[in-house]
């Protein structure tokens, strides 16, 4: 489990799919499902994205 947290904080971006991948190396016999439990259980979560902001104004476009 604190290997599962280890990874979590250096890739912040890493999902418990990603995390399984990366522990099924160190730890072959590592189910994805216990992955999901112990991710759940440290309250663990993907950092997401903003929003993108458009820029400028929007302007009707002119006929030819």
């Amino acid at each position: 489990m604190g290997r599962i947290v280890e990874v979590a904080h250096q890739r912040r971006r890493f999902g418990y799919r990603r995390i399984h991948d990366l522990l099924r190396g160190e730890f072959p016999g590592t189910n994805h499902k216990k992955v999901y439990r112990l991710y759940r259980e440290q309250n663990l979560t993907v950092r997401r994205r903003g929003k993108k902001r458009r820029c400028g104004q929007r302007q009707p476009l002119v006929a030819p």
